[in-house]
């Protein structure tokens, strides 16, 4: 058995800051999906980004990958895409050997690129890597690095053409959604000037896989939430599955998910408690994509945002 890493909490708020100054040197603007990624890494979860082509995402997982030194890998959808190309297989010898080809899901930070062109099938090929850390190949169980992250990215519904609809279970499994669209012109004459030298900046490696893991196994230890914390959450969250126009609300996990990331946030503020403005700021991230709307109120234009934001407005928020 390893030995256990000490964490000072001044080092971890260090680690943090350098792993942001580091992805934006070449990430331009965009501060809250910068934020919001290293959340989902450090609170062992999965971020969902939906945007056009060519806003960056691809560069800001590698990055991402490069900062704390570990694997990355990419997979690409589309509607002939099997399981197997994501998980892997075995070859058999003649001698009866059974080799595994490991697919790209062995990694530390995973870029499933454009996950609603993919089929059903193959999407469900992620639910137990995403969940339990580990894969099923032809009755064999074998774990996966750790961390282990997803970045998905999906089209804009409206954009896309012959897209499929992303699982309501993979869905739950992503622990943040963000937008990433296309940055202002300020920003965009900036990404312009770097545009020549941008992927061959030296990036720092300021962490280590362990250590990304070991944080994130122990976010308690680290950042305090207290019981009146904990209600507001699950009060948020009950607000939006009581509400008249949900069809279903968001899960168990989305609760867990918000205490946890609420937690990466304060860290990222330097604090070592949880306030409610931590709560505020990822709620809709965490639970926007979780539940479903009654079909009469999409066809009035309601959409689960304008919901969160509703709890947000009417949920007491302690003093």
């Amino acid at each position: 058995m390893s030995e256990t890493l000490k964490l000072e909490f001044d080092d971890v708020v260090g680690e943090l800051e350098a792993l942001f100054s580091e992805i934006s040197k070449v990430y331009v603007g965009k501060k809250e999906l910068v934020e919001l990624s290293i959340a989902a890494l450090y609170s062992g979860g999965h971020l969902l980004i939906e945007g056009y082509p060519g806003t960056g995402k691809t560069l800001l997982a590698k990055t991402l990958a490069r900062a704390i030194g570990g694997t990355y890998n990419r997979i690409q959808g589309h509607p002939d895409i099997l399981p197997s190309d994501i998980l892997g297989f075995h070859i058999y010898r003649v001698t009866g050997e059974r080799i595994l080809v490991k697919g790209p899901v062995f990694t530390n930070i995973l870029m499933f690129d454009e996950l609603n062109r993919t089929p059903t099938r193959s999407q469900a090929a992620l639910l137990e890597a995403m969940q339990e850390y580990q894969v099923t190949i032809d009755g064999v169980t074998f774990p996966l690095e750790r961390p282990f992250m997803v970045i998905a990215t999906q089209v804009p519904e409206k954009a896309a053409r012959g897209a499929f609809e992303v699982l309501e279970t993979l869905l739950d499994r992503f622990t943040l959604t963000a937008p990433s669209y296309y940055n202002p012109p300020e920003e965009e004459l900036e990404v312009l000037k770097k545009s020549d030298y941008i992927t061959n900046l030296p990036i720092e490696q300021v962490t280590t896989p362990r250590r990304v893991y070991e944080i994130s196994r122990r976010l308690p230890e680290l950042v305090y939430a207290s019981d009146e914390i904990l209600d507001y959450i699950v009060r948020l969250v009950n607000y939006v599955r009581n509400h008249r126009a949900v069809l279903y609300g968001p899960s168990h996990r989305a609760t867990i998910n918000l205490l946890n990331v609420s937690r990466i946030v304060a860290l990222l503020d330097k604090r070592n408690y949880v306030i409610p403005d931590d709560v505020k700021k990822v709620f809709i991230p965490v639970v926007s994509h979780r539940f479903k709307l009654r079909e009469e109120f999409e066809l009035e234009g309601l959409t689960p945002q304008a919901i969160a934001e509703e709890a947000l407005r009417n949920v007491p928020v302690p003093k």
